[in-house]
């Protein structure tokens, strides 16, 4: 069908509100153009966004069509129609919270020297989630079994360390965001984003144990889902 070809207007709008107007909501709210940590909050999801899809595009291109799709996935877990939103609505209220506490002065400054380590850790997790993302041409954005695209077990790249390193990129980058932002306030959207992935990992990882052939035998031979040695 025509619909599983193209990308729609609308995704595109969205995927612009989320790629550019967010990751801007600490400046716009602030309206402190000097705020060096802001632009480099932007910097590193609009920039990472762009490069990231570019190297998607020349390895696997039917994958930006299938992210693009999101929601309108018929076969998409039940479950995942509730936490994939609820990602995407933490990681909106984040950058929210941030501009506000600037602006209102809520939170304290953080050192420079946490901020340095904020920087580090976070371009850290953008490249390994980054990674994930290229090598993996099965890298929905909703969780589903893709027999429409041939949906076989990932085994190269991070995935020969951890079942999961999409999601383990993102769990390095969100506790260093309020850092960077100077806002101990939105560690709250933060913690929750933290705590839904985590359960989102556990769901998917049980559902592709029972669903994706091959999936199980590579569970027995890549033990941890996030954290090396831990889980």
């Amino acid at each position: 069908m025509n619909d599983k070809k193209s990308i729609r207007p609308g995704s595109i709008a969205l995927m612009l509100v989320f790629i550019i107007i967010i990751p801007m909501l600490p400046l716009f709210i602030s309206r402190r153009w000097n705020w060096w940590e802001a632009w480099v909050f932007a910097g590193f999801n609009i920039i990472g966004f762009a490069a990231s899809r570019l190297l998607v595009a020349r390895k696997n291109p039917d994958l930006l069509t299938e992210r693009a799709k999101f929601l309108r996935h018929e076969d998409a877990k039940d479950f995942d129609r509730i936490l994939s939103p609820l990602v995407g609505l933490g990681g909106g209220v984040m950058p929210l919270i941030a501009g506000f506490d600037e602006l209102l002065g809520w939170s304290s400054s953080f050192s420079i020297n946490l901020k340095i380590i904020s920087v580090i850790m976070i371009f850290a997790g953008y490249v390994f989630a980054s990674y994930a993302l290229i090598e993996n041409r099965f890298f929905s954005g909703m969780v589903r079994i893709q027999t429409d695209r041939g949906h076989h077990v990932v085994t190269g790249g991070p995935y020969r360390w951890i079942r999961h390193p999409g999601y383990a990129g993102s769990l390095i980058t969100y506790p260093f965001i309020p850092l960077l932002l100077d806002s101990s306030w939105a560690y709250i959207p933060a913690g929750f984003i933290i705590a839904v992935l985590i359960y989102r990992t556990s769901l998917e990882d049980k559902t592709l144990q029972s669903e994706l052939p091959g999936y199980k035998e590579y569970s027995e031979k890549v033990k941890y889902r996030l954290v090396p040695g831990v889980w």
